[in-house]
């Protein structure tokens, strides 16, 4: 399963999760820092990714976009 965490949620964080989990990706290695969380939810659509978030507002645009992908 590919994972797309959030900002968030530290990069410390996916740092050492990539040792045994390799199709981890943070909000920043995508260029996706600062960005909408509609943009952040297009780029997991697109690539497959599960976001790990804490943030609520996934909440709201899945009632606006519809899923995939999961959060």
């Amino acid at each position: 399963m590919k994972l797309l965490f959030d900002q968030n949620i530290s990069f410390r964080v996916v740092k050492q999760l990539l040792l045994d989990w390799p199709e981890i990706v943070h909000v920043s290695h995508c260029k996706l820092i600062d960005s909408l969380d509609s943009k952040i939810l297009a780029y997991a659509k697109e690539s497959n990714y599960c976001i790990v978030t804490h943030d609520d507002d996934f909440d709201d645009l899945f009632s606006l976009y519809g899923f995939p992908p999961k959060v």
